[in-house]
């Protein structure tokens, strides 16, 4: 699985930490920027090259970082295909997998700047299958024709 990282300013020193932990448990990761801090970046652009590299890429994911995670949610979700979920905790982060099949993690850095709780969501995250319940992949193509 390639997972693309993206972070605007309130996020940059999250990304860093995420692009360590993952690497090192050998996950192939790319850094879609910001590539070096910049109070006055923008965050959707950094969603918006997250979420073309993952439609065009088989089994790829990719996980935003803000300060709320929420301006990263809704400009990821412009995209047709993705599914981005905000996460705060490891039961989300499980259901948001099973049960919508969840292409983009956006994780609010603000709540996580002072603790390693984002590692528990990640490793969770990562590894939780789509559930492929027919009712999960008729929601999922209604999503899309909403886009």
């Amino acid at each position: 699985m390639k997972v693309f990282i993206g972070a605007d300013h309130n996020g940059f020193h999250m990304k860093e930490k995420v692009l360590a932990y993952l690497s090192k448990r050998e996950y192939d990761v790319e850094d879609v920027g910001d590539k070096e801090l910049n109070p006055e970046d923008d965050f959707p652009i950094f969603a918006q090259r997250a979420a073309i590299k993952v439609l065009g890429e088989e089994d790829a994911r990719a996980i935003l970082l803000c300060g709320g995670g929420q301006g990263m949610c809704m400009a990821a979700n412009r995209f047709r295909g993705i599914r981005a979920s905000v996460i705060w905790d490891e039961y989300e982060a499980k259901m948001t997998r099973n049960d919508n099949d969840s292409n983009v993690l956006c994780l609010p850095s603000r709540l996580f700047e002072n603790n390693d709780g984002w590692q528990a969501i990640l490793d969770t995250w990562l590894t939780t299958p789509f559930a492929a319940a027919d009712r999960y992949k008729r929601r999922n193509r209604e999503l899309d024709e909403l886009a």
